[in-house]
């Protein structure tokens, strides 16, 4: 009788507690979690100071973050390795499609900001302004002066130049690939003679002290503005050259988000385009997409 009597008891329990258990998620949120993200190498000065910025204000998620090149990032998006990707393009119809049909739902992407590449060169150097066929006689070959690229395939900075100066034309022998965009300016500042080409992130932070460093022994080549109505007009790459058209390697820095519910890829992205993340962008001296930070003057009148 004891015995039933227990049966019963623990029969009792299990079913109560089935009544109870609901599905636990476990997915991240906005604000708490643990996620992964690849971003462009290009970007990284920048991006570490949101995520510096970013995990003050959320202490409790965990950003775990690889840099690598542009296509690096893109493989990594297509292998599940990653949720959200900040490189320099959006994604093609055709790259949507592919997501849309083995996801059932699209990735969403827009632009955060606008930086530029940025061409490099050695104090020493006399010359400091180039016309876009200068600098892409360089790139081809027929001005033999040595060009140092953060690589020579897969970079965002291989692919711009490809598609927007050279337009199909192929690099010359006197372009060389080094590691990553602190080895461009490295290169430059071993080899007076040569030029190099680097996001502006890596060199235009006028609050940074390794990018104040650089400043010591390189300068940013004037490249002429294509789109002024003035001629003659060159411009270096800043927050005001890249925000009025000036500069004409100006480019985009994309997210690319493939989260179907609010995650942290999801929270981490409105970080980036609400008002303090697009603060860190203008500090950054990159020009901010998302918001329009004016300088407005007034007059107060006294009593």
């Amino acid at each position: 009788m004891k015995n039933s009597s227990f049966v019963i008891i623990v029969v009792a329990m299990l079913v109560i507690s089935c009544k109870n258990d609901k599905p636990v998620d476990n997915r991240d949120s906005p604000v708490q979690g643990r996620i992964h993200i690849s971003v462009d190498e290009t970007f990284r000065p920048v991006i570490e100071e949101q995520l510096r910025v970013h995990k003050a204000s959320f202490p409790n998620t965990d950003i775990q973050v690889t840099y690598e090149s542009e296509a690096d990032c893109f493989r990594s998006l297509q292998q599940d390795s990653t949720r959200l990707v900040i490189v320099a393009r959006g994604l093609t119809e055709q790259e949507a499609d592919a997501y849309k049909k083995n996801l059932s739902f699209r990735p969403i992407y827009g632009i955060l900001a606008y930086d530029a590449i940025a061409v490099v060169i050695s104090k020493e150097r006399k010359d400091s302004f180039f016309t876009l066929r200068q600098l892409t006689d360089m790139l081809s070959g027929k001005n033999p002066v040595t060009v140092v690229m953060d690589g020579l395939n897969a970079t965002s900075t291989v692919r711009y130049v490809k598609d927007s100066l050279l337009k199909g034309v192929g690099f010359g022998k006197n372009v060389v690939g080094v590691n990553g965009s602190r080895a461009v300016v490295k290169a430059v500042k071993e080899n007076p003679a040569a030029i190099g080409l680097v996001g502006s992130s890596w060199v235009g932070d006028l609050y940074d002290r390794e990018q104040q460093g650089y400043l010591k022994y390189i300068n940013l080549a004037r490249l002429e503005c294509v789109y002024c109505e003035e001629k003659d007009v060159f411009a270096k790459p800043s927050q005001a050259t890249i925000t009025y058209g000036m500069y004409p390697l100006a480019r985009p820095m994309y997210y690319v988000l493939k989260e179907n519910w609010p995650g942290l890829g999801t929270g981490f992205m409105n970080f980036m385009s609400m008002e303090r993340g697009q603060l860190i962008f203008r500090r950054a001296f990159l020009a901010p997409a998302k918001m329009n930070f004016n300088i407005r003057t007034g007059k107060i009148k006294e009593q």
